[in-house]
């Protein structure tokens, strides 16, 4: 199939690359680099079935030729990008939402959409199942990257039942692996950051917030699954083993026995969530999937990809 991905350049977008093209399929990667980098893709330079095109998808957009699947994957994704790039994070999931719609429709193609699991809010509801509707401040200073992904849902199930869109729909939760950016503020690669270089861990509040960390291979397997499904409602992808931040910390500290980095806690920020764990009894039963590789083990990888780039000489 020839495939087109937006975000193409980011760290989800150049994963799920790897595995499309793996397959055999044809891709074209869209990006404007706004939080995308160009080394996530500087392997793919060259390669036959591989073709990128710079573009912010906020504008119209035109692709020649055949198009059988649209994966919308780009918008900022962490606190730090999305509060720096407030305007553009609404518009690539509103606007850019509609515009890849558009093209989908043009082109008969079927279009996957990235939601998060940011559209739970602080839930009420844990673990979060799919028909929790969420708890979400709509003024809130998350809510450029919340909201806009809820409209984002909104906006693809609305293409899909007047226009007869095929769509689909994933919410995406904690993932880490190479790739990601060390400055973007998540919390699994800002520990390494700082573990490998002997700084503070920062551990915001006391570090009871829970996350479930996916390692990027299971998550972008799960993502290509739901594609190739036939369900149309939004598709959790996490790992639903949960653990404290404070927990996080200590594991990777323990993984880099060498760090002399302290753990200190900063005072928690607007509206981080207390808790984040997905329900993911709907992917288990639709696509048969569930993360596979042990959470030491996708860490001891990370560890290795930054080992080397990362420690401040």
């Amino acid at each position: 199939m020839r495939i087109l991905i937006s975000g193409a350049a980011g760290f989800l977008g150049s994963h799920l690359t790897d595995l499309l093209l793996a397959q055999g399929h044809e891709i074209v990667g869209v990006d404007n680099f706004i939080t995308g980098k160009d080394d996530n893709i500087a392997h793919l330079k060259g390669k036959p079935k591989y073709s990128f095109l710079r573009h912010d998808v906020i504008e119209p957009i035109k692709i020649d030729g055949p198009v059988d699947r649209i994966y919308h994957m780009a918008s900022p994704a962490s606190p730090i990008g999305y509060v720096k790039h407030q305007v553009a994070t609404m518009k690539v999931n509103s606007q850019g939402t509609w515009n890849l719609l558009e093209l989908s429709i043009e082109k008969n193609a079927r279009f996957l959409m990235a939601s998060t699991s940011e559209t739970y809010g602080d839930p009420s509801v844990h673990p979060q199942r799919e028909d929790y509707w969420g708890n979400v401040n709509p003024i809130g200073l998350r809510s450029m990257y919340d909201e806009a992904k809820r409209f984002s849902e909104a906006c693809t199930m609305a293409y899909h039942r007047e226009r007869k869109a095929d769509t689909r729909i994933i919410r995406i939760f904690n993932t880490y692996g190479p790739r990601m950016d060390p400055y973007d503020g998540r919390v699994v690669i800002s520990f390494i950051r700082q573990a490998l270089n002997n700084e503070p861990i920062t551990v915001f509040g006391e570090g009871k917030q829970t996350r479930s960390l996916c390692y990027v291979s299971d998550l972008v397997r799960g993502i290509n699954l739901v594609m190739e499904s036939d369900f149309h409602e939004p598709i959790n992808l996490g790992n639903p083993e949960e653990m404290t931040i404070l927990q996080i910390a200590k594991e990777i500290l323990a993984l880099i026995p060498q760090s002399r980095s302290p753990i200190v806690h900063m005072p928690m920020p607007p509206d981080d969530p207390r808790v984040r764990c997905p329900d993911i009894t709907r992917a288990k039963q639709i696509l048969g999937w569930h993360p596979v590789v042990p959470r030491r083990e996708g860490l001891g990888k990370m560890i290795e990809f930054y080992k080397d780039q990362l420690v401040k000489k």
